[in-house]
């Protein structure tokens, strides 16, 4: 049966919509995204803004230091969706690209409808793809380099602004090297210890939460200190090796997805935060080697402040602030 007038009227009203306007905050780990996110938010939208979280494994509930989860101070009151909200459980082990797809098209749209900007923030590439394609095939793999993939259906379900945060790699292995250390002195080996005496770890290993780097690789020494009566120094500074490797491959990979993304047409604005981030390698360096007068110290945090400001944060706003006002 053909459409009546009003239905007609209605569809076609439907379809002449403009697409909901989100802002991607894309980039390696470690490249800065959810410090961006939050600069963004407090100092230039008068937190109209409001983030969901495109991380798979910070999805997950636990291991707040293990999946460098920012923390509730950091967020400065800016709301956040889909961080921690998971509960990982032999029923449920695994939060999927699918499942991201649904929940964040319904979250874009509670947003939205509070005339808020959604900010979509994280390094899963495969769960972004999963939310931004108009036509999602679940069974089809768009990152898979064994997969032909038609570049035509890149069309996109919302309006969006794509904010890439580019580091040098060799500058952010760097980094990522100081940021696990620093996780450690954070309290992450405590943390993946009570993680192994719960239930949670002896659910499967190849789901969820379980696959977060920090977990397998620290998983041998764990058991052993825990069953042989003693700590092993060789095994566990192997297990910081792993960390660091797999962290380092992992940000590589983010950059290859990210580009495999832009050469199927995705219009990414490339901010390079390279200069910022040897800033703060370098801040990092001098705090370890020498202590410091507060006024110094305060001086080098006002430095690393500024070129972060002049290289990433003030690029970012520019293009955003253009987007919403078109």
């Amino acid at each position: 049966m053909a459409p009546t007038s009003a239905a007609a009227t209605n569809i076609a009203n439907h379809h002449n919509q403009p697409k909901q306007k989100v802002v991607l905050i894309m980039g390696p780990t470690g490249s800065g995204k959810s410090k961006l996110s939050i600069d963004l938010s407090t100092l230039y939208f008068n937190s109209s803004t409001e983030i969901i979280n495109s991380d798979k494994m910070q999805l997950y509930n636990g291991l707040e230091i293990t999946t460098n989860k920012i923390s509730e101070i950091d967020r400065k009151g800016v709301t956040h969706h889909l961080l921690g909200d998971f509960y990982y459980t032999k029923s449920t082990p695994e939060f999927t690209p699918s499942a991201f797809r649904s929940k964040g098209e319904e979250i874009i749209s509670e947003i939205t409808l509070k005339r808020r900007v959604p900010f979509i923030v994280g390094g899963s590439n495969s769960f972004i793809y999963s939310l931004l394609a108009k036509t999602f095939d679940p069974n089809l793999d768009f990152f898979d380099e064994s997969t032909h993939v038609d570049f035509s259906c890149m069309e996109l379900r919302y309006d969006c602004c794509f904010i890439f945060v580019n580091v040098d790699l060799h500058v952010l292995n760097e980094y990522l090297d100081m940021r696990v250390d620093e996780m450690l002195d954070s309290g992450m080996f405590e943390e993946l210890a009570e993680f192994f005496e719960s239930e949670l770890s002896k659910l499967d290993n190849h789901f969820g939460i379980k696959k977060a780097i920090g977990v397998p690789e620290f998983e041998t020494y764990l058991k052993q200190f825990y069953n042989c009566g003693g700590p092993d120094v060789e095994e566990y500074e192997r297990a910081v090796r792993l960390i660091k490797e797999n962290t380092r491959m992992l940000a590589k990979r983010q950059m290859w997805k990210i580009q495999r993304l832009r050469e199927a047409g995705w219009d990414l604005h490339k901010i390079d935060a390279t200069q910022a981030i040897r800033a703060a390698i370098e801040g990092r360096r001098k705090k370890k080697e020498v202590e410091v007068e507060a006024a110094i110290d305060g001086g080098k945090v006002d430095d690393e402040k500024c070129v972060w400001e002049k290289i990433v944060l003030e690029p970012s706003a520019k293009v955003v602030k253009k987007f919403l006002m078109e």
